[in-house]
């Protein structure tokens, strides 16, 4: 894997992106760095032998630029790269909301771009990335795409204008769960459980649920029905879920998400 790649706005997930590229094999002189902060380029390179650049020497020495700034500062960051990408860069944007034309009418004419969004299970290897792609690029930088946020967990190709529904279930995703848990840990405690107990015993049935929705084929459906017995202790909690609207609840969050990524698209930030 000789081809240079450069992680520009290095955070937590650019830095989970670069550590699971190494172990997946790029070699980290292959690997840049860009960050706002001089200390933190440093640590980079410290911890996994890339190296630390400039924005301007990023675009003209990286084979692919990898953008994982916040979607705010994207121009700005468009507008110090511009000048010094050459139009046979691949460019890869991880900012929420933000369209591959965005990057098109900034850059050279026939730049390819190709949007991802990844979310934060990529920092222990099991992210779900999405993966669209601009006008001008083709399966094969798609496929380049795919290897590199492979190395951090799952990817799916989906057409661009399904991009923000895929942010409102994925990118946003773990946070639901995170959600569920601490609300599930709090009942925990009022039914008289210690909060680690009650945190332990939540977090592994999750951890068994989600993997036998991977693994079994079964639909989430009938997998709850195999749980659910006549008059039993689950579906007197499955009435209340219902009774409280939980089922309704989530696709107006899902639907509120959808529609703050279109904001984030049209500039409204």
């Amino acid at each position: 894997m000789s081809q240079k790649v450069a992680v520009l706005g290095t955070g937590k997930i650019g830095e989970a992106l670069l550590s699971g590229m190494i172990r997946a094999g790029w070699a980290p002189s292959d690997l840049l760095v860009t960050a706002r902060r001089p200390e933190r380029a440093e640590e980079l390179r410290a911890r996994h032998g890339v190296t630390p650049v400039t924005n301007p020497e990023a675009a003209k020495t990286a084979d692919t630029l990898i953008l994982t700034v916040k979607p705010q500062d994207m121009g700005t960051l468009l507008d110090e790269l511009a000048p010094h990408i050459p139009a046979d860069r691949l460019v890869i944007s991880g900012a929420a909301g933000i369209p591959t034309s965005f990057f098109e009418e900034r850059l050279a004419a026939g730049t390819p771009v190709v949007r991802v969004m990844t979310n934060t299970p990529a920092l222990v290897d099991e992210a779900m990335s999405v993966i669209s792609a601009g006008t001008h690029a083709t399966a094969g930088h798609l496929a380049h795409a795919e290897e590199i946020f492979g190395a951090v967990g799952k990817t799916l190709r989906v057409p661009e204008s399904q991009q923000d529904a895929c942010t409102a279930l994925s990118g946003s995703g773990p946070a639901y769960f995170f959600y569920l848990v601490e609300a599930m840990t709090d009942a925990g405690i009022l039914l008289g459980l210690p909060r680690d107990k009650a945190h332990e015993l939540i977090v592994q049935s999750a951890i068994g649920a989600a993997v036998m929705l991977r693994d079994s084929g079964e639909h989430p459906v009938k997998l709850r029905e195999n749980v659910t017995s006549p008059a039993g202790t689950t579906i007197n909690a499955i009435r209340e879920l219902e009774n409280h609207g939980v089922r309704a609840a989530l696709i107006a969050a899902l639907e509120a998400a959808r529609d703050r990524s279109r904001e984030l698209a049209s500039g409204n930030h």
